[in-house]
């Protein structure tokens, strides 16, 4: 469908009305804006953007080596195809495709950067939302009132990482960076380079920073399940030959969901299979002998936390070569040039980089409230993995955690527009995820389903979930294409209507 121009909503006035109003300008927040535009055309909107630039994950973090550890063909949205060689693509690129995408759309026209938003308040009698945000440079408060709320913020914190207490660390003499608030003036040729991680990041450094460091060790307290792909998928040339563009998107993007999808299931019925099979595809990648039980060998079950992609074996090719070393034990202490270990093994080190993690934050740490009385999301129920229980005129995007974030993103913007469509056609102003009372009271479980420590730390902070649809998350694409895509927009939920809500604040045409 093509789109049309919806009218561009300017936030001079003290106070303005938006149809939807979009939080966040990241991957989430453009595709939230292409479906409404394509479905919703007639709907004014704007998008929120608490930083300077567009881009979300992709123009924060700017630390070497920085990319997906999902395929572009399931990352990159289904509407736009990915046209680079490099599946598995780096930082810069995706920021690049991120903001092409929002400007042959003219979705970069509504954004306004620099505004935090600080509290929601949802009104029942009116039938919308006020919102209160901050900008960033003045200080002023902005205050705007819209139809229906669309948070697309993800859940941690963009303004500071995770560093846990390290013992002795204000007594090391080099540089210490957190990948998070990685400085454009590091130098680190030549240096000694310790990374204590062994999550996504420390293994996307590693190799990158070991091309002009003298030495980098990657330091881990246990060990991370790992397996190495192409970055270019070898398939994808001979599809784009036979295929036009956009079915080749399409097959490209089925054939790696299925993939994805596969190794997933297997991993959770035959743990023990899948175990033997990624140590074995380490063991092939890394030098005869190499003690791959104590360094490459979890204690968990696959997918238990996420699993470390390794482009091209660049981690285990810089392994070999001797520019990276891996060190599993714990930090007993910092010293004046390095850091003492549990075993009593020193590491030397110029440069320490801690890759210890991320803090959750959910809903970009806004305040919500709901007819004067604050939410509480721990205490919410999730309404098909999207919506909050109790809270009206609200949807909030989050991704698989075991396949690329995109593909849930766009299921929800699907629904959203399908919701917002049948509000009309009723007549109603009011969409509510109401749980069953027994629900609320009875047996729940956390929203994340990992066990990763940034989950672990945080996860009592978010909504939860319940034992069955549509209070279920199901970590399943086919599932959700008929649930979400295609299910039942009555289903647990309750809408109404108010004669105050027919009359709208005049708004601002483009």
């Amino acid at each position: 469908m093509a789109d049309r121009a919806a009218p561009v909503i300017s936030l001079e006035h003290h106070q303005q009305y938006v149809d939807v109003l979009i939080v966040g300008a990241g991957l989430s927040g453009i595709a939230a804006a292409y479906h409404l535009q394509a479905s919703c055309p007639d709907k004014s909107y704007a998008i929120l953007e608490a930083r300077e630039s567009i881009g979300g994950t992709w123009d924060l973090f700017r630390y070497p080596g920085i990319r997906s550890d999902s395929d572009m063909f399931t990352l990159g949205y289904g509407f736009r195809p990915w046209k680079a060689a490099k599946a598995i693509a780096d930082g810069p690129s995706i920021l690049e495709y991120l903001k092409d995408t929002a400007r042959e759309h003219g979705i970069d026209r509504h954004i306004r950067f620099g505004h935090r938003v600080m509290r929601a308040e949802w009104s029942s009698p009116e039938q919308r939302w006020s919102v209160e945000a901050k900008h960033a440079d003045s200080g002023q408060i902005v205050h705007l009132t819209a139809g229906f709320l669309f948070t697309c913020t993800g859940y941690y914190r963009y303004d500071e990482g995770y560093t846990p207490k390290l013992p002795g660390i204000e007594r090391f003499g080099g540089r210490i960076v957190h990948p998070q608030q990685w400085p454009e003036e590091l130098d680190y040729a030549g240096k000694r380079v310790v990374i204590i991680g062994s999550g996504a990041t420390a293994v996307t450094l590693a190799p990158a920073m070991a091309k002009d460091a003298a030495h980098v060790t990657m330091l881990q307290r246990s060990p991370s399940y790992m397996v190495s792909l192409p970055s270019e998928d070898p398939v994808a040339e001979r599809v784009r030959r036979v295929l036009p563009e956009r079915l080749a998107h399409s097959a490209l993007r089925w054939k790696n969901l299925l993939l994805m999808m596969g190794s997933y299931q297997l991993s959770r019925r035959a743990p023990k299979l899948m175990r033997r099979l990624m140590r074995a595809g380490v063991e092939k990648a890394l030098p005869p002998g190499y003690d791959v039980d104590t360094h490459f060998s979890p204690s968990y079950d696959p997918w238990d936390q996420r699993l470390c992609l390794v482009p091209d074996g660049d981690l285990f090719e810089a392994i070999g070569s001797g520019r990276v070393s891996v060190v599993t034990d714990s930090v007993k202490s910092f010293t004046e040039a390095g850091i003492e270990l549990e075993s009593g093994q020193v590491l030397d080190g110029d440069i320490v980089i801690t890759a210890t993690g991320l803090n959750l934050l959910a809903l970009g740490g806004m305040e919500l409230s709901v007819d004067g009385r604050d939410v509480e999301l721990s205490r919410t129920l999730t309404y098909r993995g999207m919506m909050l229980g109790g809270v009206p005129n609200m949807a909030v995007t989050f991704g698989y955690t075991n396949a690329s974030w995109t593909l849930k993103c766009e299921l929800i913007c699907r629904y959203v527009t399908r919701l917002l469509n049948h509000m009309d056609a009723r007549g109603c102003t009011q969409a509510t995820p109401r749980p069953p009372a027994g629900l609320t009271s009875g047996a729940t479980e956390p929203f994340l389903n990992l066990t990763s420590g940034y989950v672990l730390r945080s996860v009592d902070r978010f909504p939860r979930q319940g034992a069955s649809a549509p209070w279920r998350i199901h970590q399943n694409y086919l599932r959700d294409i008929a649930l979400i895509r295609r299910g039942d927009l009555e289903e647990g939920m309750e809408f109404a209507s108010s004669a105050v809500a027919a009359v709208r604040p005049e708004r601002v045409a483009a």
